[in-house]
């Protein structure tokens, strides 16, 4: 690809494939596209409506070839872009490959004048979303068609050129499906191992477990075995929030990791002073969030103090593998645990008592370690293509945003 600056008498993208250096073309959306409104009712077509849809992807979730629906709506044939005119933020686009029937608010794109997968991703760009989210209606905003039909986009004149850019982002778009497909598969296995490698309430073993053990575990109630605490905040905290480099790590929701066990840093400290109305957590530590709908463990990796959004649990008898302590707290069995010991009450999060009188599995030691490695190694694989997945959502924005005038 060349790369170009964008002068003022041209309209030329600052990023484009070598060989073309022709200024893009002004063309209202109109001259585009045409708009289609044919209401069809055939019975043998495959009807798509928003839910179809994932969400900013461009792809379908749902088999809408097997889906009993005998609705009618707007026919659509094969390169023609399906753009969600309600609520466009959402971002409900589709360039489906086969005849079939929009339900619902979508606008049903013919191209006219331009290559089929370059429309799909003209739609796409922030210039596109920019008139097409001056939507009208408050409580159901919807994108005007005379705004959007009569805006000006720039498109190359050379069709090679459009099928080139059209081929590069469905290329990228075919990536994230794969590797975002990677992930949920990843997340969806260890969701499965998670219930069958710990034992079920009222057993003592697990449904499946590693070669060489055989012992039933222990089952023990946790505040048996470990100190739990609940945090607490100085008041008013932005009085003792600090700069200075020698204050505490003020440890907060938004600190933990989307991806990992592991909180290693924090973008706020405390003063000193604010200790005693709070409490310090230590290296190797776990913290729980109360919140009953989150409930996830993380391992502290550095000091700090935590809010009375967190619980604290430190394995003071030494009977645990911090890893395995770690994958086992947020595992079903103790999600279950959690919500049937405060059945009938007006408790919404998790509590020291509840954590505490949950009974908790304990195999041997050395048990206990492959289990915490083994789910720390899906933990790696699974961040390891969240970050493939994240870098070709980045390299997609920012191509969007370079070969587009």
């Amino acid at each position: 690809m060349a790369d170009q600056r964008k002068c003022e008498n041209d309209s030329v993208p600052a990023l484009r494939f070598e060989g073309f250096s022709d200024p893009w073309e002004q063309r209202a959306f109109c001259e585009l596209v045409e708009r289609r409104n044919s209401f069809s009712d055939d019975k043998g077509l495959p009807r798509v409506e928003y839910e179809d849809i994932v969400s900013g992807q461009g792809t379908l979730n749902n088999d809408v070839f097997s889906k009993n629906d005998k609705r009618g709506g707007i026919a659509f044939e094969p390169n023609d872009v399906l753009y969600g005119k309600l609520r466009p933020y959402l971002r409900n686009w589709l360039n489906p490959q086969f005849r079939g029937i929009a339900l619902g608010d979508f606008w049903v794109l013919n191209p006219i004048s331009v290559n089929s997968s370059f429309l799909f991703t003209l739609i796409r760009t922030s210039a596109f979303e920019r008139v097409a989210n001056e939507s009208t209606g408050t409580k159901m905003p919807r994108a005007d068609w005379q705004n959007v039909s009569s805006a000006e986009f720039a498109a190359p004149v050379s069709g090679e050129e459009q099928q080139r850019i059209g081929a590069l982002f469905a290329k990228l778009d075919s990536l994230i499906t794969l590797h975002q497909r990677k992930v949920d598969k990843l997340k969806t296995v260890k969701q499965s191992l998670l219930e069958k490698m710990f034992p079920r309430e009222g057993e003592s073993v697990p449904e499946i477990r590693f070669e060489g053990f055989t012992d039933p575990w222990e089952q023990r109630k946790f505040k048996e075995l470990a100190l739990i605490e609940r945090g607490g905040s100085p008041r008013p905290i932005d009085a003792f929030i600090t700069d200075d480099p020698n204050g505490l790590n003020w440890v907060k929701i938004g600190d933990a990791p989307e991806m990992g066990r592991y909180i290693t840093s924090t973008e706020e400290r405390i003063r000193p002073e604010g200790l005693s109305k709070t409490r310090r957590v230590c290296p190797g530590d776990l913290v729980l969030s109360n919140s009953m709908s989150f409930g996830r463990p993380y391992i502290m990796a550095v000091e700090g103090c935590i809010h009375d959004g967190w619980l604290l649990t430190r394995d003071e008898s030494g009977s645990f593998d911090k890893q395995y302590l770690c994958h086992m707290l947020g595992t079903p069995t103790m999600l279950r645990q959690y919500r049937a010991l405060a059945s009938g009450s007006a408790v919404n999060n998790l509590n020291k008592e509840l954590v505490g009188n949950a009974v908790v599995p304990i195999p041997a030691y050395v048990e206990q370690k492959s289990i915490g490695l083994f789910f720390d190694a899906i933990d790696s694989l699974i961040t390891l293509h969240q970050r493939e997945l994240e870098i070709l959502k980045n390299l997609k924005q920012a191509c969007l945003e370079k070969m587009f005038v």
